[in-house]
Order: structure tokens, then C-alpha cells, then sequence
């Protein structure tokens, strides 16, 4: 998830519409909010960043994760530039040897494959989101309307 400036509510209606999700990875621009939910719902596993609008954030803006041998970055995107072009995201991802790379920051929700590396925005939380089914030998990312 990303960019919810404020609608903590739209948050929780996500998490409850994947009741079967481990792993709550949010792209920035809300992260206080991120922060609220993630003791109404203990039982997962919470991964957040600092987005451009998240003032005074204790977080990282750039962080990594490993979910079944999958190597996943994660970042707002306002320090890679990602309105102009995700180059500069996307040079960073595959130094880290991610497979793929989230990010916020543009409102748009867009995937795209290149060369081993999924670059995905799921958008923002008031029109969408993203679920990352990964298996075994296979990484299925969906962007879900809201």
C-alpha cells in the first residue's frame, strides 16, 4: 500500500479485505497511520518507509526484504525521481539483486517485468492496492481496486 495522507480507514478496509496476507509493506505518505493499524491488526508482519510528506519519520526511506527467497526493495520513490522515469529505481534495485522493486510517490498503479525485475506502484490507497502472491518458483503480483 502507499500514499494514504491521512485515511487510516481506507488502511484497515485493505487488511481486512486480505485476511490471508503476512506481510503489510507500506510505501510511504501515511506512515503514522501504517503505524496505528499495525497494533489493531498484531498479527502481521508490518514493513514501512518514509514518504516525502512523512515529516518527523523515525523510518527508513529505502528498506529491503526477503520473503521466500524473494529479494523485495521497497521506497517511496520521491528520492529516485520515479515522476520523471523508475531508471534510476530500477539501477538501484538490481544493485541490491532484487527481485522486485515497490514503490509510492506517482498516485498511479502500474507493473512492469523487465529483465528479471518487477517494478510495481500499486497506486494510492484511495484507488488501489497491491497483493504479491508468491509461490514456489513464481511471483504473481495484483493491483486491486478499491
Amino acid at each position: 500500500m502507499s500514499d494514504s495522507h491521512g485515511r487510516k480507514s481506507l488502511i484497515e478496509k485493505i487488511i481486512e479485505q486480505q485476511p490471508l496476507a503476512e506481510h503489510i509493506i507500506f510505501l510511504g505518505d501515511g506512515a503514522s497511520e501504517m503505524e496505528e493499524v499495525s497494533y489493531i491488526y498484531p498479527e502481521k508482519q508490518y514493513h514501512i518507509v518514509s514518504g516525502n510528506c512523512d515529516f518527523n519519520s523515525n523510518y527508513k526511506s529505502t528498506d529491503t526484504l526477503t520473503v521466500c527467497g524473494v529479494k523485495i526493495m521497497f521506497t517511496h520513490g520521491h528520492n529516485y525521481r520515479v515522476k520523471y522515469c523508475t531508471d534510476d529505481l530500477e539501477n538501484e534495485a538490481r544493485s541490491l539483486y532484487a527481485q522486485i522493486v515497490l514503490y509510492g510517490h506517482t498516485h498511479v498503479s502500474n507493473i512492469e517485468y523487465k529483465d528479471g525485475l518487477y517494478i510495481v506502484n500499486p497506486g494510492t490507497v484511495s484507488s488501489s492496492y497491491l497483493v504479491i502472491d508468491i509461490a514456489a518458483k513464481a511471483i504473481v503480483p495484483i493491483i486491486v481496486n478499491v
